[in-house]
């Protein structure tokens, strides 16, 4: 959607009657003609040939010419070591498009005259994806050389082994896979520790208490959560590890996540001396002995957690309150309450049965959507996670619909893949046409292999190497840097926003109340974010 601004717009209001206006009014036809004039001026930039030339400056010979067809391209990678879908300016910025293209040429699906430019070759993607994140499935809508009947497996040899072509369909000319997909599928894999409530007297644990007390009845009490806390600390004094030991852990993690904040931008005022986990030389101290035992035992008991039914079904019941059209504002950047772009469509959410991966228990979470904005689908993750963390009511969720400008935190994106787009719409007018249905389900048993190869093992073996889920969540449970800054635009932070009493701006019918004063932060309107990007 553009903007238009009405200072630029002319003012003809003086020559809406009369002579005049007939005078100063331009003719349709010259419009046409001029239109068609542009036309042919482009049509003739375009099909100028221009020789390509050796590393001495000769002109080389020109490749036999082999006609193209509009096709979609349906692919699916891992996403690690890329710097995500679409290609780059830079040369040296490993994109997946880049070595897509690559192939192509390689394999003689695009001629050498067309090698050096996406654009002669209508490249169009379906759905951008970010760094690191992965795709089961995606396509590609290009003009393509395909008469080669072992073509995708020419290209496929072109290509590294985390890149994989499924298959080439024909398309009518007027094919854009990104305009004319009618949604999207994607996964998010979460282990289920992440349910788990904050560690008891840390930053987040004592909020969720204080909030409480001030405004009882609203905070669910989770005395599983509770009992696992319990379990957790008897564990670590059963290795041996004192009361008094683990108190002065608790305060060295409470001093350095002080000095996080303030580094961060907190409000925190004033820390002793830091206690050193480690020496110059590397070495660890006793302190760091110490943090790191009570850390591992810890560890431990996460990876041997499973979810109970019950927790999982309060968690299934959050992500459904995000299916149906909601203005999704807060779940994204750049975008204000009143644009309409704001407002996406979640056709469904699903929460798979637990499963155990190398000593972890997951959860696979499937949204089906029209459209995704720049990182929606990570903030809704994290938001339903933080209302069942830390037992506030679930209409937290549904309160981040309205007016109210809330900081959600964006979960990682180790977890998440595209698993599909959808052509639910445009395969009617494909078949119309003769040609086959965009569909993914005929390569399952490759994509389901290429999955659990390149991109679910990747997920696993990164979370259990760098414990990425533990740390961010334990990040949210100790930062104290609480305290919004007004004039950053960000509007308020979680903290304030979960356990509390809150108005978000609607009233009982989904309408924004009458009374309602927007803050500075919701007035404030930042830069634009970019559509199906995550």
């Amino acid at each position: 959607m553009v903007d238009t601004n009405p200072d630029d717009q002319n003012d003809d209001s003086a020559y809406k009657r009369g002579q005049q206006h007939k005078w100063t009014r331009t003719r349709k036809a010259d419009h046409a003609n001029a239109s068609k004039k542009q036309k042919r001026e482009r049509e003739h930039k375009v099909t100028e040939f221009t020789p390509r030339l050796d590393e001495d400056g000769n002109p080389l010979p020109k490749s036999e010419r082999k006609p193209k067809k509009k096709v979609a391209v349906m692919i699916g990678y891992c996403g690690t070591g890329y710097n995500g879908m679409q290609i780059q300016n830079n040369p040296d910025v490993k994109t997946i498009e880049a070595e897509l293209f690559k192939a192509f040429v390689s394999a003689g699906a695009i001629s050498p005259e067309n090698s050096d430019d996406l654009k002669k070759n209508g490249f169009m993607r379906a759905a951008r994806t970010d760094k690191g994140v992965h795709a089961a499935g995606n396509v590609i809508s290009a003009k393509l050389i395909i008469e080669d009947p072992q073509i995708i497996e020419k290209i496929n040899k072109e290509l590294p082994d985390q890149i994989r072509v499924w298959g080439i369909e024909r398309t009518n000319k007027s094919f854009d896979c990104r305009k004319m997909c009618s949604s999207r599928v994607y996964e998010y894999l979460l282990p289920t520790y992440s349910l788990l409530p904050p560690k008891p007297k840390s930053v987040l644990s004592e909020l969720i208490r204080s909030k409480n007390a001030a405004h009882p009845g609203i905070i669910r009490d989770d005395t599983e959560g509770s009992e696992w806390w319990s379990a957790t600390e008897k564990a670590i004094l059963d290795e041996g590890i004192t009361p008094e030991q683990l108190q002065e852990a608790q305060k060295i993690l409470e001093q350095q996540n002080t000095l996080v904040a303030k580094a961060a931008g907190g409000t925190e005022q004033g820390t002793s001396e830091k206690v050193k986990l480690y020496n110059s030389d590397g070495t660890i101290t006793e302190a760091g002995k110490l943090i790191k035992s009570i850390k591992s035992i810890e560890n431990k008991r996460r990876r041997a957690y499973h979810v109970s039914e019950e927790r999982l079904n309060l968690f299934r019941k959050a992500m459904s309150l995000y299916e149906g059209s909601h203005n999704f504002h807060n779940f994204t950047l750049g975008k204000d309450f009143k644009e309409a772009s704001a407002r996406r469509y979640i056709i469904k959410t699903t929460v798979s049965e637990p499963f155990v991966i190398e000593g972890t228990e997951w959860v696979s979470i499937k949204l089906h959507g029209q459209s995704f904005m720049l990182h929606q689908i990570r903030k809704m993750i994290a938001m339903a996670v933080l209302v069942i963390r830390t037992g506030c009511p679930l209409v937290r969720i549904t309160d981040c619909f309205g007016p109210t400008k809330i900081n959600v935190p964006k979960a990682p994106a180790l977890g998440l893949l595209l698993e599909n787009p959808v052509y639910e719409g445009y395969n009617a007018i494909l078949e119309k046409h003769g040609y086959n249905r965009l569909e993914f389900g005929k390569y399952k048993k490759e994509m389901d292999a290429f999955k659990m190869k390149y991109i679910y093992d990747k997920i696993y073996g990164e979370e259990v190497k760098e414990n990425t889920f533990y740390s961010f969540f334990g990040f949210i449970d100790t930062f104290k840097g609480n305290a919004v800054d007004t004039s950053s635009n960000e509007g308020k932070h979680i903290f304030d926003f979960l356990g509390a009493v809150f108005d978000s701006g609607l009233d009982e019918n989904g309408n924004i109340k009458p009374v309602y004063v927007e803050s500075d932060a919701d007035k404030v309107l930042p830069n634009k974010a970019q559509d199906n990007v995550d």
